[in-house]
């Protein structure tokens, strides 16, 4: 049996069994809007919010996906919601279609406003938006554990292994403002992605793929921003560790390709 707990107006669509569906809004506001469709059976939404004139828009196909408030903190509903702010628009997009599913998570702390967020699990994104297919193999247990404290961010990304037993984690963090953040994972074997962004307008496009095992911690602060690409690909295991303090004028580039 499905478990609906809802306090507010939204679009739900259900097929499947032992899903749960918990959105709490904790404070007053106008023009929000909210759609979770759910293909599958086990799968959680679970979060509360504040603000005004946000969009949430959740498609769960599989079974035991979540998306809500992050563990590392739990709910935000105390102070203000876990998407609080105003203007925020979150778009998350699970998929599964092996039995059993690993489990994908999407998790979030946004306190800040104007945040755009595209994430994609068991799928592919590319840097303009759009999809590539889902894998004939996808068993899912991917992570993210995300955070955005500042505004008028941009974070798009996506994690797909096409393999059992292979798992993609990306921390994220961004308590600046005015970031554009591309992250992608994609290829079998784990890969790892810490980054955290202490300063604004930083350029980042992050991409791990390939047959083996890649980990990158990323570290930006200073005053100004960095323009950074890094590329792990290959078949041996890469390892990228950089912590950035930007105090040039006008910016900082840095680009990384490791593997063949």
């Amino acid at each position: 049996m499905n478990k609906l707990l809802l306090l507010l107006s939204l679009v739900v669509g259900t097929a499947g069994a032992d899903n749960l569906i918990s959105i709490d809004q904790v404070s007053s506001g106008n023009n929000n809007s909210t759609t979770v469709t759910v293909e599958g059976s086990d799968n959680e939404v679970d979060y509360s919010f504040g603000g005004a004139s946000n969009s949430v828009s959740i498609d769960q196909k599989g079974d035991d996906a979540y998306v809500g408030y992050t563990t590392a903190w739990g709910s935000g509903a105390a102070w203000g919601g876990d998407l609080d702010g105003d203007s925020n628009n979150l778009n998350i997009k699970q998929f599964c279609n092996q039995s059993p599913c690993g489990g994908d998570r999407f998790e979030f702390h946004i306190q800040g406003d104007s945040n755009d967020i595209d994430f994609y699990q068991g799928y592919r994104a590319f840097s303009d938006g759009t999809l590539d297919t889902t894998d004939d193999y996808e068993y899912g247990g991917h992570y993210v554990r995300l955070d955005i404290h500042g505004s008028s961010n941009k974070f798009l990304g996506s994690q797909r292994s096409n393999n059992s037993g292979h798992e993609h984690s990306n921390t994220t963090n961004v308590y600046g403002s005015n970031n554009d953040v591309f992250a992608v994972q994609i290829g079998n074997q784990d890969k790892t992605l810490n980054l955290t962004l202490n300063n604004s307008y930083n350029d980042v496009d992050l991409t791990q793929k390939g047959s083996a095992a890649h980990s990158a911690t990323i570290s930006l602060s200073g005053s100004y921003g960095t323009d950074l690409d890094l590329l792990q690909q290959g078949g041996t295991t890469q390892t990228y560790s950089l912590t950035q303090s930007c105090v040039t004028v006008g910016g900082c580039s840095v680009g990384v390709t490791q593997g063949q």
